[in-house]
């Protein structure tokens, strides 16, 4: 019964970094704080909210394959990974193949991201009772996964995620791509299109202070991703504290998002108990709301530092269009 004991995932960041960061330390393949790897993979700037604030905008941010690819490339990792909808008739197949995949990284010593809902880790597996041992982060007990019932949830979606090895990347150039992942993910309004339902980026913060406004959302959700929000903030800051000395533009980015975590720090004070249910507080939700324009403001502001820094250097993976790739029409 192989058991990867040394992991022991707790949820405080986006469910797939804190995934992503127990998996990795616990594989000696990155060191250092989590908000480092929220930062250099360019996961801690993605900001994603339903127009009706439900729980599922946390990770609603994207195409998961399209979003985590450039987020891991840029750690230099090579990962092998697959998901999908469970309703496509080929599902089985696939289902087959994950297992075997998952199992082999276990026998290897890399735990695996699982969608459960949300994102967490298989860290072992028994083949005489044909169960996956998965960790939510949420409590240290471990939850049973059937082999067969591996990708089934209550979501039509499931995914799996594992890593084999790294190289090592120049660091000044892994802090600029994730400038660069930062400004696309602010400039892209939908990143679930056709659905147009979700906002991403500067457009997430108009979507979740009309639905305050509007006083027609999910209340859970509200308080959901107010958290998500504050916690990620609060890795960028870090982040950029970190790594401000690479680039001149920004140490003013990040005193702005030093200046944005003293305006979210009211949030809080928004945010009730009623019943030991948390929730937005509707008498300070205009307090709120100017709250977080001026964050959207600074955040703005922040991001202008960064497309400045992009604007010096050439960008040839965004301006080279490979042989393979789509053409201009002619």
């Amino acid at each position: 019964m192989p058991l990867l004991e040394e992991i022991h995932m707790k949820r405080e960041s986006k469910s797939y970094i804190d995934s992503l960061y127990v998996i990795l330390t616990a594989a000696d393949l990155f060191s250092g704080p989590k908000y480092m790897l929220s930062g250099l993979s360019g996961m801690a700037f993605k900001f994603a909210v339903h127009e009706q604030l439900l729980h599922l905008s946390v990770t609603a941010y994207g195409q998961w394959g399209d979003e985590h690819g450039p987020a891991i490339a840029n750690l230099g990792l090579y990962t092998e990974w697959d998901g999908g909808r469970t309703r496509h008739p080929t599902f089985s197949y696939y289902q087959q193949e994950a297992i075997k995949a998952v199992k082999q990284s276990i026998d290897q010593g890399v735990g695996v991201i699982y969608w459960l809902p949300e994102f967490g880790v298989i860290q072992g597996y028994d083949d005489e009772d044909s169960i996956f041992y998965v960790q939510d982060g949420w409590s240290e007990e471990r939850k049973i996964v059937l082999y067969d019932n591996f990708g089934l949830n209550f979501t039509p979606f499931w995914y799996w995620q594992t890593f084999r090895d790294k190289v090592i990347l120049d660091f000044e150039y892994q802090v600029l791509e994730s400038l660069r992942l930062a400004i696309q993910d602010w400039v892209t309004p939908h990143k679930t299109l056709p659905n147009t339902d979700i906002g991403s980026g500067k457009l997430a913060y108009t979507f979740l202070i009309q639905a305050l406004q509007q006083g027609e959302y999910d209340e859970g959700g509200a308080v959901y991703i107010l958290d998500s929000y504050m916690y990620s903030r609060e890795e960028i800051a870090c982040y950029l504290r970190e790594v401000q000395g690479t680039f001149s533009e920004l140490k003013i980015a990040s005193s702005q998002y030093d200046e944005l975590l003293l305006v979210i720090a009211g949030i809080n004070r928004c945010i009730t108990n009623i019943a030991g249910n948390r929730q937005v507080d509707r008498m300070r939700i205009s307090e709120l709301c100017t709250l977080l324009q001026e964050a959207q403001s600074l955040e703005d502001q922040a991001i202008s530092q960064f497309q400045a820094i992009s604007s010096r250097f050439p960008d040839l993976k965004r301006s080279t269009i490979p042989r393979w790739g789509s053409h201009s029409p002619r």
